[in-house]
């Protein structure tokens, strides 16, 4: 039976001040479906590329396991997607049918291979790479958000793969994926790292008791270092008083003061007192590490203008988009207006992302039939591709004509670790990225916002906050995301790209 053995292992980047591991210990079975959880920048995909020994670090790992890790770099993805697909399985041309059968279970047409992988969408692109790694079933496989960009049908396949697969280790925050597929969890928190057996509902249970009894001890520290601190207090302005005692006050002349002893319970009481005082902030250092663990979960806020004067935002009737001669979707006809929150469902490769792109007028995609978008409004967009970002973060802000300061607050409300500040966001974690990109368009002013995938690489705190943000305000918003629960919660109607028809539903 293989393990994963992990041994005193400590590790920080070199522009980091405290370790990102300290002194971990962890064994990791072969057998175990196991999920790793913990907010972003807590060092989940660092801890993968540990294991494969892609960076040093202090300790010892000892495994007999070979690793496979989706997804791969991609170094040239102007080589066509077959091209890509091979290199990944580790098989030759006339292996490929390997491929083409786990494409098939993930609904990816063949003609697909012939395509440049630059070309795919980014559900296309996942979806060829799961494709490529569901071929090789002997590595054990280190997975690192695999659902991000895939559609419904996508997920359901993966979550069948993975179920009758015998172990694996999973990054994720997509909670009803985790408790689908997972039996153990190991869990990055704010302070220490934890084992659970069981899905994600079972460590998000555990959580909550283990915080509830942090917070209840928190109350019963604050209480009883409000009366040792008020005892101190009393102690010491009695002391301070009998040493004044042993001076002789206008009238006292003729008193016999014995001094020494005054002086000498004076001194007795201030030490004690001193003690109490002393005693209040050791019960302050030893309970210091108790809420470390707690994760705050702070509102954010939409700088949401609503100046859009007309009820009528957005009218489109039989709209096909076209990309390098191919036709992404069937006619599509509907209608949105002021208030609304418009969700853009469907399967990958319809032209969701590329037709918000259009009503932007960043992609070179052709359109046919007719779209009326109001040019006069104010749009905030979230790219699902956090990449595009570059620099610092006081860079970007000037750049946006934003306040730093400003950026700095929405990145704490998100949990971002206040030593990554003034980090280059190029350096940064998937999520990190993410959570940047997010806290600028929060405070871009506008009356219209377009969110592509809003949730990829984001832990499940900054989901709820996201969805509560987006309930408070109800913006004017056309969102894309393949997270039914989201689109559940936030969205007043669908509109479903499909091959054949476009249908519009009420949410």
């Amino acid at each position: 039976m293989g393990t994963i053995q992990i041994q005193n292992l400590s590790f920080k980047y070199p522009n980091m001040v405290q370790n990102l591991f300290d002194q971990v210990n962890l064994q990791i079975d072969e057998s175990w479906k196991l999920g790793l959880i913990g907010r972003n920048g807590r060092g989940k995909t660092t801890l993968f590329k540990i294991i494969q020994g892609q960076l040093s670090y202090q300790g010892e790992i000892i495994t007999n396991l070979n690793f496979t890790y989706f997804p791969q770099e991609i170094k040239d993805k102007k080589q066509s997607a077959q091209e890509v697909a091979l290199q990944i399985a580790g098989l030759e041309d006339y292996d490929l049918w390997q491929i083409q059968v786990e494409m098939a279970k993930l609904n990816l047409a063949d003609e697909i291979l012939l395509l440049p992988f630059q070309e795919l969408s980014p559900g296309q692109q996942t979806k060829l790479q799961l494709a490529a790694m569901f071929t090789n079933q002997n590595d054990f496989q280190l997975l690192d958000e695999p659902t991000n960009h895939l559609d419904i049908q996508g997920r359901q396949t993966v979550e069948k793969y993975l179920q009758a697969k015998q172990g694996f280790i999973v990054i994720s925050h997509d909670q009803q994926f985790l408790n689908k597929v997972i039996d153990h969890v190991i869990s990055i928190n704010r302070n220490d790292i934890k084992v659970y057996r069981g899905n994600f509902d079972t460590w998000q249970d555990n959580k909550a008791q283990q915080d509830e009894f942090e917070l209840q001890e928190k109350k019963k520290l604050q209480k009883e270092i409000k009366k040792l601190k008020e005892s101190a207090v009393k102690k010491e302005n009695w002391s301070q008083q009998k040493e004044k005692d042993k001076y002789k006050k206008p009238g006292m002349e003729n008193a016999k003061l014995d001094k020494g002893f005054i002086g000498s319970r004076a001194a007795r009481v201030m030490k004690r007192a001193k003690q109490i005082e002393q005693r209040a902030d050791n019960d302050v250092a030893a309970k210091e590490e108790l809420l470390k663990n707690i994760e705050v979960e702070e509102p954010l806020r939409l700088n949401y203008q609503d100046d859009v004067h007309t009820k009528e935002i957005l009218t489109v009737k039989d709209l096909q988009l076209n990309f390098d001669q191919k036709v992404l979707n069937k006619p599509l006809t509907f209608k949105m207006k002021k208030g609304e929150i418009v969700a853009l469902v469907g399967v990958n490769g319809t032209g969701k992302s590329t037709f918000l792109k259009k009503l932007l007028q960043i992609t070179a995609a052709q359109a046919t039939g007719e779209y009326q978008f109001n040019k006069n409004l104010k749009v905030a967009y979230l790219s699902q591709d956090a990449n595009e970002l570059s620099g610092t973060i006081s860079e970007l802000a000037e750049e946006k004509d934003l306040s730093e300061t400003d950026i700095f607050n929405n990145l704490r409300k998100l949990g971002f670790e206040r030593e990554l500040f003034h980090n280059r966001v190029e350096t940064m974690s998937q999520g990190q990225k993410k959570k940047v990109a997010l806290a600028i368009t929060l405070l871009i002013p506008a009356d219209f916002y377009i969110f592509d995938e809003p949730l990829n690489y984001l832990d499940v705190i900054t989901r709820s906050q996201i969805i509560e943000v987006i309930k408070k305000y109800h913006p004017s918003m056309l969102v894309v995301e393949h997270d039914q629960t989201f689109i559940d919660e936030i969205a007043d109607k669908k509109i479903t790209f499909e091959p054949g028809n476009t249908i519009e539903t009420d949410a």
